[in-house]
């Protein structure tokens, strides 16, 4: 269901392409998928038990166990994507991972994001255990995403093709 988006992500960035994946989980299907695409992955997440499983479905990769929120890798990525991953961050954390999107951004690079529809906090439930989700509204996202230097090049709310995720597709404007 991702793959539109993953081929516009992937549609902006030159060829082949380093990608940072922030909140990476396992790696399926979007790390994998980036891989199929010629894609170097460099893949980070807080678990150890994702990150041995990426590092067991795709070895010739980079995997990293980190907290997004203070990520400071000392690279730059063509592509940075925090797919189902960053809305699991308070409002506030959110905020703060801008300067950390950018930090990490070459010029010109695409960051692709999930949140969520509105301003608000939801609960949900991943397999019977409790799941955060936060999301700002979308003036505010627009807003910090030009005060870091990135344009939105698409957005969509609850995309029905896309199991009703909410995307938001930017690119880092300056060289």
């Amino acid at each position: 269901m991702e793959a539109t988006w993953l081929d516009r992500f992937v549609n902006l960035l030159p060829s082949p392409a380093a990608i940072l994946d922030i909140g990476c989980g396992s790696g399926e299907p979007i790390a994998s998928y980036l891989a199929r695409r010629g894609c170097a992955v460099t893949g980070v997440d807080s678990s150890p038990e994702m990150i041995a499983l990426c590092k067991d479905r795709l070895p010739r990769h980079t995997w990293r166990v980190a907290d997004m929120r203070s990520l400071s890798i000392g690279a730059i990525f063509d592509g940075l994507l925090a797919w189902d991953s960053f809305f699991h961050l308070s409002q506030e954390n959110q905020r703060r991972m801008f300067p950390i999107f950018r930090a990490h951004a070459s010029p010109r690079a695409a960051l692709m994001f999930t949140t969520g529809p509105k301003h608000g906090v939801a609960m949900g439930t991943l397999e019977g255990e409790p799941l955060y989700h936060a999301s700002l509204d979308a003036d505010e996202y627009c807003a910090l995403l030009g005060e870091n230097g990135f344009g939105v090049a698409a957005q969509a709310i609850e995309d029905e093709t896309c199991d009703r995720h909410t995307i938001w597709l930017a690119q880092r404007l300056d060289d």
